[in-house]
C-alpha cells in the first residue's frame, strides 16, 4: 500500500508543469542526465539549444525527439569543452535566459587523470562561466551538475550529510586514476563558486549534487554497451553477469532517480530562491541485493539470469552502521518529492528491455 507521501508524489507528477517561457542552453546533450533534463525543459515549454560533441551526436538527439517538440530544439557542436572559448560562439548566437551545464567526463579510471578528467571538468566549467560572463548578459541563472562525490568524505563519514560538506579528496589524491573522478567533481564545483564570487557576475549559480542515479535510459542511446555507470549494475544483474554471486554494493549505498535529478535542475534554474545554493539530491538507500529482489518480483523474463534466491536473501551488504542524509533543502526549495527504489528500478528495467528489443530482437527469448 503506498504511503501518503507516495500518493502525493504521484498526484503532483500528473499535474501539467507550470510553463517556463525561456531560452536555455543545455550542455552534454547525449548524456544520461542531460537527456532527461531536456525532456523536463520541453515539458515546461522551454526553447533549448543542446550542445553535442559532433554532428552525428546532434542528429541522434534530434531523431530521438517527438515531432511535437522537435521544433523547440536545436543543436550546436562543441567538440572540446576544455578548450578556451569553447562555448563563445553558441553563447553569442542567441540571448539565453538560463544555462544548464551537465557536460563532464565520467569514468572510474583514467590513463592520465589531469588530461582525461581534471582538465575537462575544471576548465570546461570555468570556461563556460567565463564565456557567459563575457558574451551572455541576458543569462540569469546557471545550474551545474555536480555530484554527491563532491560532498562525501570517506572513510570518515559524519552521522548525516547535507550541503555544507565537501569531499576531503586532495589534488595529490587526484593523481590516483581511481580517485580522479571524485576530485574532478569537487574541484570543478569549487572553481565554479569561486568564479561567481570573484567576478561579480550578473547571473547566479546553483549546483545539483546527485547520488548514484538510476532511471529510464536516454532516448538517444544507441546500444546497451553505452549504458550509464549507475544503471549498469541493474543491467548486469538482469543479463546474468552476477548469476554466480552478487557483487558488492560499496562504496555508495544512496540513489536517486534521474527524473527527480532532471526536475531538480529545472527547478534550480527557475525558482528564484535556488540561486546561490547547492542541492544534495538523494532519494534513499539501495543494495545490489535489493535490486535483485525487485527484478525477481517484477520481471519473470530475467528470473533465470539472477543468482540463487539464497544469495539474494542471505547476504544483503547494507552496513549495520551507515551515514544518513538530509535532503530537506531539495524538498523545501525545489519541491522535489522523490521516487522510491521500486519505481525507479522497474522503470529502468522496462527501458532496458525496450532498447534490447529494438536493437537485439533475436535475443529476447531469455538469451542475453
Amino acid at each position: 500500500m503506498p504511503t501518503p507521501t507516495e500518493v502525493l508524489a504521484k498526484a503532483v507528477a500528473k499535474r501539467p508543469p507550470k510553463p517556463i517561457k525561456a531560452k536555455v542552453l543545455l550542455t552534454g546533450g547525449t548524456g544520461f542526465i542531460a537527456s532527461h533534463v531536456l525532456d523536463c525543459l520541453l515539458r515546461h515549454g522551454c526553447e533549448v539549444v543542446v550542445t553535442v560533441r559532433s554532428e552525428e551526436k546532434g542528429e541522434r538527439v534530434m531523431q530521438s525527439l517527438d515531432e511535437k517538440v522537435a521544433a523547440l530544439v536545436t543543436t550546436a557542436v562543441v567538440a572540446n569543452i576544455a578548450q578556451d572559448g569553447a562555448f563563445d560562439e553558441v553563447l553569442k548566437s542567441t540571448p539565453f535566459d538560463y544555462v544548464v551545464h551537465t557536460a563532464s567526463p565520467y569514468q572510474l579510471r583514467f590513463d592520465d587523470p589531469v588530461k582525461d578528467c581534471l582538465d575537462p571538468a575544471i576548465k570546461g566549467t570555468t570556461g563556460i562561466l567565463r564565456s557567459i560572463h563575457a558574451h551572455a548578459p541576458t543569462v540569469k541563472r546557471v545550474v551545474i551538475t555536480s555530484s554527491s562525490a563532491a560532498i562525501l568524505c570517506p572513510p570518515d563519514h559524519p552521522d548525516v550529510y547535507d550541503e555544507s560538506f565537501w569531499s576531503s579528496v586532495t589534488w595529490e589524491d587526484a593523481m590516483d586514476p581511481a580517485k580522479a573522478y571524485v576530485a574532478s567533481k569537487k574541484f570543478s564545483e569549487q572553481a565554479a563558486w569561486a568564479f561567481v564570487e570573484d567576478n561579480a557576475t550578473t547571473f547566479s549559480l546553483a549546483t545539483i549534487n546527485n547520488s548514484y542515479t538510476f532511471g529510464p535510459l536516454q532516448r538517444s542511446l544507441a546500444s546497451l554497451d553505452d549504458i550509464n555507470t549507475s544503471n549498469k549494475r541493474i543491467y548486469d544483474l538482469a543479463r546474468g553477469a552476477m548469476r554466480d554471486g552478487i557483487e558488492p554494493t560499496a562504496p555508495v549505498f544512496t540513489f536517486v532517480d534521474v527524473r527527480d535529478v532532471a526536475l531538480a535542475h529545472v527547478r534550480a534554474m527557475s525558482v528564484p530562491e535556488a540561486g546561490g545554493k547547492r542541492f544534495y539530491v538523494v532519494s534513499g538507500f539501495f543494495t545490489n541485493h535489493r535490486i535483485c529482489g525487485l527484478l525477481r518480483r517484477h520481471f519473470r523474463e530475467v528470473y533465470d539470469n539472477l543468482p540463487p534466491l539464497s544469495d539474494e536473501l542471505g547476504n544483503d551488504d547494507f552496513p549495520i552502521v551507515h551515514w544518513g542524509f538530509d535532503n530537506s533543502r531539495s524538498k523545501d526549495v525545489l519541491g522535489i518529492r522523490y521516487m522510491n527504489l521500486e519505481q525507479s528500478i522497474v522503470d529502468t528495467v522496462k527501458s532496458i528491455l525496450a532498447l534490447k528489443k529494438a536493437t537485439e530482437p533475436e535475443k529476447m527469448c531469455g538469451i542475453w
